[in-house]
Formats: C-alpha cells, structure tokens, sequence
C-alpha cells in the first residue's frame, strides 16, 4: 500500500511487472466534491491529458500479455478509449447496469422523469484493453511473438500450421494466421505443439511457458461473459467510500483476466477493495491512495482479512509479523504480508 500521488509512484514501478491494472479514477464528467480530483479539471481537454500519462506508464509497467480494466462515466468513456487506443488495444467496452432495489437506487426512484431531456444515466463504463504491439493487424504481442520465432525457425505458416495441424478450412495459414494477425491466441494444448515445432527444426532454442506470452482470459457459461455487467452497487454503511465498488465484480474481473500470484494494480485505491479482491483470490496486490485518511483504513482492512484468513484456514496463509511502514520518497509505502 502506497500513500501518495499515484501518477509520480508508477513511474518508480519497474516495466513488465503488472498483469493486472485495475482501476477506478476519478469520473471528472461527475464533479462529486467527495471524490479526490473529481472537479480538479477545469475543461474535458485537461482531464483526458492527465488520463494519457497513465495510459503511457500503464503500457510500461504491464507485461505484454496484461491486462486493464478502467472504469470511467458514460459520457467519457468514448474519448478516453481514442486517447487509450494510442498504446493499447481496446478490447470491450463493458457496460455495468446496476439493478439496485427501490431507495437504493440513487436519482434514479426520485427524480422527476418527465424533466429527463435524455436517457438517465444509470450505468457506468469499463474499459477492458491489453497493451498494443506494432507489427500485425490487430497490434498483437503474441501475434508478433509467434511470427518472430516462426521465422527464426525457417517455416511458413503453411509448414508450421501443417506441423500442429491447425488447417483453415478458408486460408492456408490456418490457424497460425490468424495467431499472427492477433485475431485470436492458441489453447495451452496447441501452444505446446507449436513450442514442440519450433524447438524441434534446431534453431530455437527453447521457448517461454505459456502464462509469459498469452493473455489470460478463463470464462464459462456459469459466469458473466458478455460485455454488459450486472452486478447492484454497494449499499450505504458508515464509513462507505463514495466510490467504492462492489467486491463482486471486481472478484469477476480478477478471476477471469489473471492466474494466482499475479500482480494486481489499483492506482485510485479508495476504500481498497480491489486489495482485498485480489488477496481473496491469491493473487498479490499493489495500491497507491493520496489521501491518508483511506490509506489507514485500507491498512486496517487487509490487516482484518489476514488475521481472519489465519483464523479460519489451518495453516497459515498470511505470514505472522506486523505491517512495517517504511519511508519511500515521495510517499510513505505501508507493506501488508502475502497470502501463499
């Protein structure tokens, strides 16, 4: 856990370390004064600038075959992925649709319908991206990857496709064509047929497993897997951070875009649920706060959820010593131990 200005601590992250960017800055279009940095643009043009410099450091310090979830309001959303869609492909444009019961539902219950002069908007928006690579169609890392290792093996794509037999019924490239143009990645079965291929023609030496070059993405019938979300927002309680997320979705979106022991990043940690999502699901996590007041309650909230998952679990799955805060210019970083 980090206190301070998220934009100056991320450059001091080192690149490629982050599978994960999970985040949920301030909407700017909402002008909540509740909200840290929520009326701190005074024109649209100011906030997206401010957006594009984390877009750059986010690209720096994912792996190539991360992932980033940003959520942001309606009527920004469109901008931010034009301006996104300079270092990252935008893969979905999730919709989340809140079907919150009467009196928890904000405006929506109590406002005068016949003064609306558009649609009400009850939703909210989350970009889901992976960072860009130059050189193939769909800006592909893998694609780029593969086509790299192809031809320093000395095949085709007709060879290689015809050594994994993944023929196309349309192209003669098959499958290993539309691997290259990123329209799609292989399965981890097919995968070690390729690594088999290459390695085997004596001129690659050895290639990289699985997990370093595909992006993760593990969905199935039983969950939300289209790109409009349903999930009721977080009820009042003292205490609610007035942004906070529901620990549901953000465990949807975790789950399903990384495997355990990865790195999660949350640059607008808030009430620091994402944390405690990741932490949930083993995975490891990092958070940047600039308002103290957050940062502490944060500490004490991952420090409840280790005590609790010692108490409950036989063994211990969080390593039995005090947080220790340390001074890191220029912020001060709050260490939390590790669930194994």
């Amino acid at each position: 856990m980090a206190e301070g200005d998220s934009l100056s601590l991320l450059r001091t992250l080192p690149e490629h370390s982050i599978s994960l960017v999970l985040t949920d800055p301030p909407y700017h279009a909402t002008k909540k004064q509740n909200i840290y940095g929520d009326t701190a643009f005074a024109e649209d043009q100011h906030y997206l600038d401010w957006m594009a410099e984390y877009a750059i450091e986010w690209r720096r310090v994912l792996r190539p075959n991360g992932s980033l979830f940003l959520f942001c309001d309606s009527s920004m959303a469109g901008r931010l992925e034009v301006r996104f869609s300079s270092y990252f492909n935008i893969l979905s444009h999730v919709v989340w649709t809140k079907p919150n019961d009467p009196g928890f539902d904000g405006w929506k219950g109590k406002m005068k319908k016949e003064a609306l002069r558009q649609w009400y908007p009850h939703s909210e928006r989350i970009l889901f991206a992976e960072p860009a690579t130059e050189g193939n169609l769909n800006r592909s890392h893998f694609g780029q990857f593969l086509r790299e290792v192809r031809q320093q093996a000395g095949l085709t794509m007709h060879q290689l496709t015809a050594r994994i037999g993944a023929h196309g019924k349309v192209n003669h490239g098959g499958a290993v064509s539309n691997w290259e143009d990123g329209r799609n990645t292989p399965s981890r079965e097919q995968y070690q047929r390729i690594c088999e291929a290459l390695v085997e023609t004596g001129k690659v030496a050895a290639m990289p497993p699985y997990e370093d070059v595909i992006r993760v993405f593990t969905m199935d019938a039983s969950k939300e897997f289209t790109d409009v979300w349903t999930f009721p927002s977080v009820r009042p309680y003292k205490g609610k951070h007035p942004a906070e997320k529901p620990a549901a979705l953000l465990e949807h979106a975790i789950s399903a875009t990384t495997n355990p022991g990865d790195l999660v990043l949350d640059c607008f940690a808030g009430s620091g649920s994402t944390a405690i999502a990741a932490l949930k699901l083993q995975r490891r996590s990092v958070s940047i706060e600039i308002e103290s007041s957050w940062v502490a309650r944060i500490a004490a909230r991952v420090q409840d959820f280790c005590d609790m998952e010692s108490i409950l679990k036989s063994e211990q799955t969080c390593e039995e010593r005090p947080l220790r805060v340390f001074k890191y210019q220029p912020a001060q970083m709050v260490l939390f131990p590790v669930a194994k």
